[in-house]
């Protein structure tokens, strides 16, 4: 598919200007004259273009906090009747965002165009999930969209808090284990082999580790260049590796197992999907339907597989809380929970409880999580200066005992 840049007049003789996807030149002036514009212009969108609009994405990035922000100033419009098209054009307005104001300028062109809310807000998946186009989608069927709205918005503002709970408890960790390394490797490079001067000029008699140390020194301090090279080598290739397909399913799995951290995530997941769900559902989007929305937004796949698994039961017939129950990354009081559901009907209410419940065991844990990597990266930081203690120091102190 290819954009095709247009200028057209409507069919009351309004000039309208935008752009349309389609396979080639025909396809979109057919698409154009469907939507009632008669085209006077169109060019297809150059390369150099769409650079500049992924730089432009890459630099200023919708935030979900910026997300939050737009559907609840848009909420408050819609209440008070302002039409769609003047909301989004006053919420542009406003906005610091470069990308959103781009955005919302190629959303009012589309639905001035004809296009429905909606559908102006799946042409930019990279911004809006499929999650809230659907309940957006749901929310124009039946005629209340303000509700919808809202329900997108607080579902994005409890994501982001869930997700930047566990960001900035890994953070401090995270940090301090970076600063660490970064120390040690100078201090190898460019410290040591000056330590280690003396004992090499009396050529005094050394154990195996303290060798080895300085045999590490010099290399370091010769090649420090190609190892630093090498490091970051690494580390981008594990970077690239996980943003791959394998890689990415071979790290969702390694992340739920982690110690301490492991079941931080499985909170994060099992709170994310119930959230998600309850929203869709009250929404009035079919259930099938539903968890394969969550699947797709849950951001692990090792859970969106579970819940795919979940769609194609209840499309047979079955019950959701049967693949639940027999999946090992679904807690047994979950399942539980659902089954209540399914045979109350009330399933939307019960998944709340489940998504409140596990936001508040997430909250707890992140905030405990400090406390229990703290004594760990003490220990770690304590091996290793007190290897460099005994290795070098130690050698060094017998030596001076001994000219004297």
């Amino acid at each position: 598919m290819a954009k095709f840049i247009f200028k057209a007049r409507g069919k009351e003789g309004e000039i309208k200007e935008g752009y349309v996807e389609a396979q080639n030149l025909d396809a979109a002036a057919e698409a154009l004259q469907k939507s009632q514009l008669f085209p006077i212009s169109m060019n297809k969108e150059e390369s150099s273009d769409a650079l500049k609009k992924a730089v432009l994405k890459y630099y200023d990035r919708v935030t979900e906090k910026e997300q939050v922000v737009f559907f609840r100033q848009l909420a408050v419009l819609i209440e008070a009747r302002v039409p769609v098209v003047s909301s989004l054009t006053a919420i542009a307005d406003q906005t610091t965002s470069k990308y959103l104001k781009k955005i919302l300028g190629e959303m009012v062109s589309d639905i001035e165009d004809g296009m429905p809310f909606s559908n102006a807000l799946d042409r930019h998946r990279d911004v809006f999930s499929v999650l809230t186009v659907n309940i957006v989608r749901a929310g124009e069927a039946s005629g209340n969209l303000k509700k919808s709205i809202d329900y997108v918005a607080e579902n994005i503002e409890k994501n982001y808090t869930l997700v930047s709970r566990v960001r900035g408890a890994m953070m401090y960790p995270a940090i301090v284990m970076i600063v660490f390394f970064i120390i040690g490797f100078l201090v190898i490079t460019f410290i040591l082999p000056k330590l280690t001067v003396m004992i090499k000029e009396l050529n005094a008699d050394v154990p195996w580790y303290t060798k080895l140390v300085m045999i590490v020194g010099d290399f370091m301090a010769s090649y420090w260049w190609a190892v630093a090279i090498m490091i970051l080598g690494f580390v981008g290739g594990v970077i690239y590796y996980i943003k791959s397909e394998d890689g990415k399913k071979e790290w969702d799995q390694v992340k739920i197992n982690l110690p301490i951290v492991g079941p931080i995530f499985r909170g994060v997941y099992i709170a994310r999907f119930a959230e998600n769900l309850a929203v869709l559902l009250t929404g009035g989007i079919p259930i099938i339907q539903s968890l394969k929305i969550v699947s797709s937004v849950i951001g692990n796949t090792v859970y969106e597989k579970v819940f795919l698994q979940a769609a194609e039961e209840v499309k047979i017939g079955g019950n959701m809380s049967n693949v639940l129950r027999k999946s090992p990354v679904i807690p047994p009081v979950v399942a539980h929970m659902v089954k209540i559901g399914e045979d109350s009907g009330q399933i939307d209410s019960v998944l709340g409880h489940i998504a409140r419940f596990y936001e508040q065991e997430t909250e707890m844990a992140t905030k405990n999580l400090s406390t229990l990597i703290e004594p760990i990266l003490m220990i770690i930081i304590g091996i290793g200066v007190g290897f460099m203690a005994v290795a070098v120091l130690m050698p060094i102190y017998d030596i001076a005992g001994q000219i004297k």
